[in-house]
């Protein structure tokens, strides 16, 4: 690699670069077995030789197999024979994997050009941007180049512009590619280190509340707690509110007024409430429709919840298509409503969903919900927030050694926070690795398990509930492959987790598992059939390179898709396009706070994974009585117990007072 000036990571942020280890090795073609594709990098202007030669070593530290780049300075220096192109000032940095990043997504979306983020620093990193709305005016200078963008030679013809000199800048082309119908799009990790890049147009600050049931632990609570955080990385003043902490849960059935919740959010001035889960504090929809006839609510769909009397997820149920009412088959599972209360539940839903804006986390989800919610909701799409920089590739030897796990094995790892919860299919992913199970396989098993015994495997690994992000990112990363039986996902949360650790996932193809999951490219999807998910397993299992192509691609791809930035894009969309929302306005860039950096695995200073995620695992008394009650009751509670739960729960209450 080519030696440049002494830039440390405290003048750009990134840790060792361009100057440290090289990076992990790519895969030798594409994911469709098709070459990668050639790339040209032009650099502009005639700075100084040091200037230059910083910017060389970022190009060569870039790992990517079909790779050319010319200087141009006062006069061109010819076309280049590459399919895409890129342009950069002299003493600007391409970010550690910006190229492969690039391509990938452009080859997958079918772009003709795709912008990511610029990381922005002088003496230190000042910033984070994106390019956003064509149309917005940033007063971006001409003269800046183009180096967040990677562009098709077929749109540079498109739009008669030359390939071997200096073009607009960012802006000006992002809008001329827009203005001539040709298909962009954007990836939310940085891919370029503009020193003293200036100009940036951040969007004004706004005051939102994110309102939960219980706070930030389980599956919809660590999602909603990522997505608050995305929007606090974009500049925004996020307050924290959660109705556990005015009602019990056990109450949830028979509550629906959190008047100081209420009062709270109503006097404070703020902007926007965004709503994640409620169902595990109140069964209603009252608090919610109050909120949106005063301010602008969006509500997050985590599940289905807020589209039915009284369930998370309808599957095939037959009552719903007329109105969920005391027919419903499963009135006792969580979350239970009493038989007699579900219609009006349903109809209470539907009268307060005509002024929320309902944000889908997957083309499923967004599906469903247009055929389930009624005419005239509004409905858009948004991207879920991971923490890139905590789940990532790691050394696999190293951490089986520090988890105890065998060296040599191939290792399938299945997780949920409870993990032999019916929903998830845990018949079927017991089932699966019966079919599976042979010397040299071993199994994985995260979360609640109140009895290991009935997968008959002497070898399997239970490490139980894993309350910390850092923790559950080792499990991932030194595991081979993912395993996930559930049918019932309005995203699927762990594949991805999974994927940026570098682990593929066999899935069903199903529900929202078909945008967490990129067949062929992050894993493998299979038809819903008995069978089908030890099939896709066991090609994993028997094609260790195969494995190793789709780790490797997941990495590249969730990276750019799922992290904290990308979520941020995607929520300031969704409001921009929403006319609930009227103080949210088009921007030319999407700017972020200089901590967004340390979201990503590259960072200098990377952020610390979240911890409480769930709850501490259950003392053995405790789950013989759980086992004890489900060979009972099974997996439902009656409605005389949850009534009980309730009057006690007020006596302690008063007691107490």
């Amino acid at each position: 690699m080519s030696q440049g000036p002494a830039l440390s990571a405290d003048d750009h942020g990134v840790a060792d670069w361009p100057d440290g280890p090289a990076p992990a090795p790519l895969p030798d073609s594409l994911p469709d077995g098709r070459p990668w594709p050639r790339i040209g990098v032009v650099i502009l202007g005639d700075d100084a030789d040091a200037d230059r030669a910083t910017t060389l070593a970022s190009i060569e530290g870039q790992g990517y197999p079909q790779l050319q780049h010319r200087v141009c300075g006062t006069s061109p220096v010819g076309p280049m024979d590459a399919d895409y192109l890129l342009w950069l000032r002299a003493g600007d940095l391409l970010a550690p994997g910006a190229l492969a990043a690039l391509c990938l997504e452009a080859v997958l979306s079918n772009a003709g050009a795709v912008a990511g983020l610029r990381v922005l620093f002088a003496r230190g990193v000042h910033g984070l941007d994106l390019l956003g709305e064509p149309a917005a005016s940033c007063g971006e200078q001409a003269s800046f180049g183009c180096g967040d963008i990677l562009v098709s030679r077929d749109a540079l013809d498109h739009l008669s512009l030359p390939s071997d000199r200096a073009l607009p800048s960012s802006a000006q082309l992002w809008s001329q590619l827009a203005a001539a119908g040709i298909r962009r799009s954007r990836i939310g990790r940085p891919v370029l280190l503009a020193r003293d890049a200036v100009g940036t147009c951040l969007p004004s600050p706004l005051s939102i509340v994110s309102l939960t049931d219980l706070g930030y632990g389980g599956g919809a609570g660590i999602a909603h707690r990522r997505l608050a955080e995305a929007l606090d990385l974009a500049g925004h003043r996020v307050t924290h509110l959660r109705l556990a902490d005015e009602s019990p849960p056990a109450a949830a059935e028979w509550t629906d007024q959190f008047p100081r919740t209420e009062a709270a959010i109503l006097a404070s001035g703020h902007d926007l409430v965004l709503v994640g889960n409620l169902h595990g504090a109140t069964r209603g929809a009252g608090l919610v429709g109050r909120l949106a006839s005063a301010l602008p609510t969006v509500i997050a769909l985590h599940d289905l919840f807020p589209l039915t009397g009284r369930c998370a997820h309808p599957k095939d149920c037959p009552v719903i298509a007329d109105g969920c009412d005391a027919r419903c088959p499963t009135p006792a599972e969580y979350p239970q409503l009493a038989p007699g209360r579900i219609a009006g539940a349903f109809a209470a839903k539907r009268q307060a969903l005509h002024a929320p804006l309902l944000l889908a986390n997957s083309d499923w989800t967004r599906a469903r919900t247009q055929a389930l919610a009624p005419g005239g909701t509004s409905i858009a799409p948004i991207r879920l927030a991971f923490p890139t920089g905590v789940f990532r590739p790691r050394d696999r030897a190293a951490l089986r050694r520090g988890l105890g796990l065998p060296e040599h094995d191939i290792l399938v790892l299945f997780a949920a926070v409870i993990a032999d919860a019916p929903d998830k299919g845990f018949d079927d992913l017991v089932a699966t690795i019966a079919r599976v199970a042979r010397p040299g396989i071993g199994f994985v098993a995260i979360g609640r398990l109140d009895d290991p015994s009935v997968f008959g495997l002497p070898g399997l690994h239970v490490p139980g509930p894993i309350g910390d992000e850092e923790t559950l990112a080792q499990w991932y990363a030194a595991c081979d492959v993912y395993l996930t039986a559930s049918r019932l996902e309005t995203l699927g949360q762990t594949p991805i987790e999974a994927g940026l650790c570098g682990t593929p996932t066999v899935a069903y193809r199903a529900t929202g598992l078909t945008s967490a999951v990129i067949d062929g490219v992050t894993g493998i999807l299979v038809e819903p059939r008995e069978g089908a998910l030890a099939d896709g397993l066991n090609r994993l299992i028997e094609d260790a390179a195969f494995r190793q192509r789709l780790g490797a691609f997941a990495r590249i791809v969730l990276e750019s898709r799922f992290s904290h930035a990308a979520a941020a894009v995607s929520l300031h969309d969704a409001l921009a396009g929403w006319p609930g929302m009227p103080v949210v306005t088009p921007v030319a860039r999407h700017g972020f706070r200089p901590e967004m950096l340390g979201q990503f695995a590259f960072a200098r200073d990377r952020r610390a994974g979240a911890t409480g995620l769930v709850a501490a695992p259950s003392r053995p008394t405790i789950r013989l009585l759980r086992r004890a009650k489900q060979a009972v009751f099974g997996r439902v509670m009656p409605l005389w117990m949850r009534r009980v739960l309730y009057a006690t729960t007020l006596l302690r209450h008063r007691v107490s007072r």
